[in-house]
């Protein structure tokens, strides 16, 4: 998948503001993952690390982080 450099920073902010329903900074943070490029790897760190989020949310970052690295993007 190509990445659009201006894609992931909205989805980036998507992922992170938490005005929105958590369904939808989990979505958000579901298509960085799939996005599988080395900047959707720092993005979902970034995410992980965020303490604002619910865990859940950070570890879904975690998962799909680890599953960028596996791939070898």
């Amino acid at each position: 998948m190509t990445e659009k450099p201006d894609e992931v920073k909205k989805l980036i902010t998507i992922a992170s503001d938490l005005e929105l329903s958590s369904e939808m900074r989990t979505k958000a943070t579901e298509t960085i993952g799939n996005i599988s490029t080395h900047a959707a790897l720092l993005a979902l760190l970034d995410l992980a690390a965020n303490e604002g989020l619910f865990k859940e949310e950070r570890d879904l970052a975690i998962k799909y982080a680890r599953k960028i690295i596996k791939s070898g993007y």
